[in-house]
C-alpha cells in the first residue's frame, strides 16, 4: 500500500510522508465540517429537504476531494462554497422566483459553460479580463450578505413590513442563545483555535440546550431515501425564460471568479502553478456535479490552507478529508439538534472575514470607486447579489467613458455588460 501511496502520489518528490499527508487531511476535515450544516441550512430556504441537501453535500465533497486529490494531486477541499448558496438560495429562487429545481438546472448548465472554459485557455482570460477591483467588490458584497443572513436567521434583526429591517426582541431565547454563541465564535477566531467553526457548533449546540431551543436526535437506523429528494431534481422548463439565463450568467460569472482568482494564490502558496488548469478543470466538473447531486456549486475551500499549513503537498491530503466526510454519514441522526443559534454566528464570521476584502481594493479611481461601491451596497441592500454584480458590472465600462485619464478596459468588459444591460431590457419588455 505505501509503494501505491508513493507511485500516485509521489511523495517523495515532494517530500511529505504518508503520515503527514493524513493528519493533515484530518485537520482539514475539521475545519470544514460545518459546511454540512450551514450549507444544508441556507439551501433549505430555497425549499429544498434539510436532510436531503446534508446527504448531497457530504457525497459533492467526497466527489470533489477525490476528483481534486486524484486530477491534480494538490491538497485542496472542494466542498458547496460559502456566498455561492446563498445566490441559489436566495437571488435565484427567493428573487429570481425560480424553482429549486430549475435553479438545480442553471447549476448544472453553469458547470457545463465552466467546463468548457476550463479545458481551453478562456477561463484564465476570463478572469484578467475582469478589473481585480470588481472581483473584489462581488467578495466584499457576499460578505456583507452573509453577516446579514446570519442576523437575520440568529433572530438579532428582523423583517417588518416592506423588509424594513429591526432590532429583534433580546429577551428571546434564541437571540440571546445566538449573541452569546456570536461572541464564542469571535473568541475562538480571534485566538486561531484549530477547527474552530466546528468547535463553535458544538459551543453554541450546548449553549442551545440551556435555553431550551435545540431540536431532537432523528430517531431511526441512518437513511440515505432524502437525497431522493433532491438528486437528479433539475427542471428545465424555465429554459426560455429570461430569468433562467440570467440566472446562468449571473452564477457562471460568480463561480469563475471565485474559483481561478483563489485558486490561483493557492497553487501559487503550493509553487504548482503549472498545475492550475487542472484544479480549475477538477473544480469545473464537481460544479456541473453538484446541480446533479442537488446541492449549490462547489469551489475550492479558503480553509485548504489548514493543510497546507500542515505541511500537505499532494492530493493524497484531499483523498483523505474526502473519506471523512463520507464517514460524516452516521452523524446524520445528531444534525437536528443543533439550533440556528450555532450556525447564525458562522454565517456572521464568514461575512466579516469576506469583508476585509474592502481593505486591499483600490479606489483611487472613482469609476472604479463607484461601481465597485454598487455591487457592495447593492448585493444586501436589494437582496440580490445578481443585481449587484449586474449594477456594478454596468456602471464600470460606463463610468470610464467620463474618467480624464483613461484606463485601457478590454473588449470583454464591454460584452459583459452588454449582456447584463439586455438583460434587464428583455425583463422590462
Amino acid at each position: 500500500m505505501k509503494k501505491v501511496f508513493e507511485q500516485m502520489f509521489q511523495l517523495k518528490k515532494e517530500g511529505t510522508t504518508i503520515r503527514t499527508e493524513l493528519l493533515a487531511g484530518m485537520i482539514g476535515f475539521f475545519t470544514v465540517v460545518y459546511i454540512i450544516v450551514v450549507n444544508s441550512s441556507i439551501l433549505s430556504e430555497a425549499g429544498m429537504s434539510y436532510e436531503g441537501v446534508v446527504i448531497a453535500t457530504i457525497f459533492i465533497s467526497v466527489v470533489g476531494c477525490f476528483i481534486m486529490g486524484f486530477w491534480a494531486n494538490l491538497p485542496l477541499i472542494l466542498m458547496p462554497g460559502m456566498g455561492i448558496n446563498a445566490l441559489f438560495a436566495y437571488s435565484l429562487v427567493n428573487t429570481m422566483g425560480l424553482s429549486f429545481e430549475q435553479a438545480l438546472a442553471v447549476v448544472v448548465l453553469s458547470g457545463i459553460i465552466f467546463m468548457v472554459l476550463a479545458f481551453t485557455p478562456l477561463a484564465r482570460k476570463l478572469n484578467e479580463a475582469i478589473p481585480l477591483v470588481l472581483k473584489q467588490a462581488i467578495t466584499v458584497g457576499l460578505g456583507f450578505f452573509l453577516i446579514l443572513l446570519g442576523l437575520e436567521k440568529g433572530g438579532i434583526v428582523t423583517r417588518g413590513s416592506h423588509s424594513i429591517l429591526a432590532l429583534g426582541k433580546l429577551d428571546d431565547p434564541a437571540v440571546l442563545a445566538t449573541i452569546l454563541t456570536l461572541f464564542v465564535t469571535m473568541i475562538l477566531v480571534i485566538r486561531k483555535v484549530p477547527g474552530g467553526f466546528l468547535v463553535s457548533l458544538i459551543i453554541g449546540t450546548i449553549i442551545g440546550y440551556f435555553f431550551g431551543i435545540n431540536g431532537k436526535v432523528s430517531a431511526g437506523a441512518l437513511s440515505l431515501s432524502p437525497f431522493k429528494e433532491v438528486f437528479f431534481k433539475l427542471d428545465f422548463s424555465g429554459i426560455t425564460e429570461v430569468a433562467f439565463w440570467s440566472g446562468v450568467f449571473s452564477l457562471t460569472m460568480v463561480v469563475v471568479f471565485e474559483t481561478v482568482g483563489l485558486t490561483y494564490g493557492q497553487v501559487r502558496q503550493l509553487k504548482h502553478e503549472e498545475r492550475l488548469p487542472r484544479v480549475i478543470q477538477a473544480s469545473s466538473v464537481t460544479v456541473f456535479l453538484s446541480g446533479i447531486f442537488g446541492t449549490s456549486p462547489t469551489v475550492s475551500a479558503l480553509e485548504s490552507g489548514s493543510m497546507i499549513a500542515s505541511n500537505a503537498k499532494t492530493g493524497l491530503a484531499s483523498i483523505t478529508t474526502g473519506v471523512l466526510f463520507l464517514c460524516s454519514l452516521f452523524l446524520m441522526p445528531f444534525l437536528s439538534v443543533i439550533p440556528n443559534s450555532a450556525v447564525a454566528p458562522i454565517l456572521v464570521i464568514i461575512g466579516m472575514s469576506m469583508v476585509q476584502e474592502l481593505k486591499e481594493m483600490d479606489l483611487k479611481n472613482p469609476a472604479n470607486s463607484f461601481s465597485s461601491l454598487l455591487i457592495i451596497v447593492i448585493i444586501p441592500f436589494a437582496y440580490s447579489i445578481a443585481d449587484g454584480i449586474a449594477a456594478g458590472f454596468i456602471a464600470y465600462p460606463i463610468l470610464h467613458l467620463f474618467v480624464k485619464k483613461e484606463e485601457k478596459i478590454s473588449p470583454v468588459m464591454y460584452v459583459i455588460a452588454a449582456l447584463f444591460l439586455a438583460q434587464y431590457i428583455l425583463q422590462w419588455i
